[in-house]
């Protein structure tokens, strides 16, 4: 069965108080639940965050991750280093990183292969921009984009991986991307792992939606066949909007 997860991913976000204060927020109102939590805060506050969620239902993540095990990369950091602080998971190929820092598939997928090679689990983001949406190519966009990264793996590898779609036509330009256009890409995406590898690889893998999820249409998106959580922005940062997006995920 599919893991339902919600994370959070913080960005560059809440210094130290701040961080210390939203997760003291989440953990007094987070009862069981069957939906997995996480949150990926900023590197400076990975451990003070992870030693706060310990025994939690919450997990720290890792917003981004270098593809090498050390050396001389000056503002990396490195799985050994998150593994040391008890982290077991990273974000890998976030839109902002493919945009604002070049991160192309090339190096997406060193990363991903250096992250499950060191038993890392990775949350794989990717997803098409507005010029590729109008001009109707989006589906040959992804495709592209899967084939360039997890498609190169062996399907035993995908059970360490969960795959985020983040369409960035729908983040911060004025569009709104209807719970149907989720569905039909998360089908898409579905459809073609299941082509690639095999059905049952297929069903297992949790595919996330990133685009713009908040409490008003959570429950909307959340409640389509092929999507099985979200990866949160901007509504992770407030604490009562983040809890009602987890609930929605019930």
């Amino acid at each position: 069965m599919r893991k339902k997860i919600v994370a959070g991913n913080w960005k560059m976000n809440n210094d130290l108080d701040q961080t210390i204060d939203l997760i003291k927020e989440l953990k007094s109102a987070i009862s069981k639940t069957e939906v997995d939590i996480m949150i990926a805060p900023s590197f400076p506050f990975l451990k003070v965050a992870f030693d706060l969620t310990e025994n939690t239902n919450i997990e720290v993540i890792s917003q981004n991750v270098n593809e090498n095990n050390s050396g001389a990369f000056t503002g990396e950091v490195s799985v050994k280093m998150l593994k040391s602080i008890g982290l077991s998971t990273t974000l890998i190929g976030h839109s902002e990183r493919r945009a604002l820092y070049y991160e192309n598939d090339d190096l997406l997928l060193k990363k991903i292969n250096f992250a499950l090679e060191n038993e890392m689990n990775v949350i794989f983001c990717f997803g098409e921009e507005l010029s590729d949406r109008k001009s109707g190519k989006y589906f040959e966009v992804i495709k592209n984009q899967l084939d360039n990264t997890i498609i190169k793996l062996k399907s035993n590898q995908l059970k360490n991986i969960v795959l985020a779609y983040e369409p960035v036509w729908a983040i911060g330009t004025g569009e709104t991307a209807t719970a149907d256009q989720a569905q039909e890409m998360h089908s898409y995406i579905r459809s073609y792992i299941s082509e690639r590898f095999n059905l049952e690889v297929a069903q297992n893998i949790s595919i996330l939606y990133g685009g713009s999820v908040k409490p008003i249409n959570a429950s909307e998106i959340f409640s389509k066949a092929d999507v099985d959580g979200g990866l949160i922005g901007g509504a992770a940062l407030n604490s009562s909007d983040f809890l009602k997006i987890i609930e929605a995920n019930t």
